[in-house]
């Protein structure tokens, strides 16, 4: 790791140690979920996304990208978005379900491998210039965004149909398909916003801030709904940009 002018190298260690707190926020969900506090276990892994937002950022602007923080970025995802989830949706929605912890387990494995062909395909040179705009499957944090739908509608509304052992064990293996799936989603760091649309946008922005401060529970649902109804218009301009 070479050494950049006007930054030390604690500071340079800034990354790698907001990965290692979207890890540690991540882990404590499953804490939080053994007590009963399920809405702490919803923070806890809202909190590692934000980490995990954030330090990518970090390290472009503090030009400390190496090769131990892409290593450790991609098991700090593992543990916060897939192991993580997948045993508080057990604990909160599967326990006592005799093909619960096998569904636990398939989220588990499908978010390893969904990481493994992430850290594939950087190395690869044969994609075409537009394959930077997309994921290939739902990336970790949406997909542990996804996952907890019903656990985000019994925490707003109760017990319901969203909260039986077989929706719980549908949705969450519908999830974990969709991370190991090849439909394209949209990479939020490559979306360019046309001028026109930036005041649209900012009060859309604001709302769905509102929503997420009266009702937060709801508010994720309606986020996590939202980002699935994206899927048709992704897979449309994905094919477009191949034709074209």
């Amino acid at each position: 790791m070479r050494t950049v002018p006007g930054y030390s190298a604690g500071i340079r260690l800034l990354p790698n140690a907001v990965t290692v707190l979207a890890l540690c926020a991540g882990l404590s969900g499953v804490q939080f979920a053994l007590i009963g506090r399920f809405e702490l276990c919803v923070a806890a892994v809202g909190a590692a996304a934000l980490c995990d937002a954030l330090d990518g950022g970090l390290a472009r602007l503090l030009d400390a990208s190496s090769k131990i923080g892409a290593e450790l970025d991609s098991l700090s995802d593992l543990v916060s978005f897939g192991v993580a989830p997948a045993l508080v949706i057990y604990i909160w929605g599967l326990q006592g379900n005799r093909f619960g912890w096998i569904v636990a387990l398939v989220f588990a494995v499908c978010m390893a491998l969904r990481l493994a062909r992430f850290n594939t395909l950087l190395d690869d040179e044969d994609q075409p210039p537009y394959a930077k705009e997309f994921f290939v499957g739902v990336p970790a944090p949406a997909a542990a965004l996804v996952a907890g739908i019903p656990l985000y509608l019994w925490l707003h509304f109760g017990d319901g149909w969203w909260s039986s052992h077989l929706t719980v064990a549908l949705w969450a293996l519908v999830a974990a398909g969709l991370m190991v799936s090849r439909l394209p989603t949209l990479s939020l760091k490559t979306v360019r916003v046309p001028p026109r649309l930036i005041a649209p946008l900012l009060v859309l922005v604001g709302l769905a801030a509102a929503v997420l401060l009266t009702a937060p529970f709801l508010g994720l649902a309606v986020v996590a709904i939202g980002y699935l109804l994206l899927l048709p218009y992704t897979i449309h301009r994905h094919r477009w940009l191949a034709r074209h």
